[in-house]
């Protein structure tokens, strides 16, 4: 959907009602400030409800990913509406725990539906003498398992791209789709 004329949509404040008396009674006085009225009319309409164009609740749905680029946060095409808008609505909170175990657990449950646990291999490697060559495999494999509860099955693709933006970029990462809650996260 784009901005453009609304055919029949009026002004509120018609040009040729603000003329000097003298032009209230001509007649091509008022045809041509009609003709403004129209071309103007979405313009002052959009102006005059534009605090609803920043809001996320209330945006047009063509302005929502312009939206998402002002908060940062990357809202795919392919998600429903709702959750586009819910994603921007909680982008602040979202980017507040952005790299940590608990903000990749929120965004998953936002997006898809699921719970996840999120187990981050860590470790470090150093050395005390410089320009000296590491030993062992590069630390850091991040492994989150998931599970559904909103929904009956979760894209595995599509949780990994999720995860993958979240990711430190020096981690590499896995997930794995289970079909209910691990043993050590069942509730006893």
């Amino acid at each position: 959907m784009t901005r453009s004329a609304v055919p029949g949509l009026p002004t509120r404040y018609p040009i040729g009602e603000l003329l000097p008396a003298i032009y209230a009674d001509d007649d091509l006085a008022q045809r041509f400030t009609a003709g403004l009225d129209t071309v103007l009319a979405p313009v002052l309409s959009t102006l005059d409800n534009l605090p609803a164009y920043f809001d996320p609740v209330l945006t047009p749905g063509d302005f929502l990913p312009w939206l998402s680029s002002w908060v940062g946060v990357d809202v795919s095409e392919a998600w429903p509406e709702e959750l586009r808008r819910a994603v921007i609505v909680r982008a602040v909170e979202l980017h507040r725990g952005r790299g940590t175990r608990r903000g990749l657990a929120e965004r998953l449950w936002l997006c898809f539906g699921v719970h996840a646990s999120v187990e981050d291999g860590g470790g470090a490697a150093w050395s005390s003498v410089a320009n000296t060559e590491l030993t062992g495999p590069p630390p850091g494999e991040l492994l989150v398992r998931v599970w559904p509860v909103r929904t009956a099955e979760v894209d595995e693709a599509q949780v990994l791209d999720v995860v993958r933006a979240s990711c430190p970029v020096h981690l590499t990462c896995r997930v794995e789709v289970l079909p209910g809650p691990p043993d050590d996260q069942r509730e006893a």
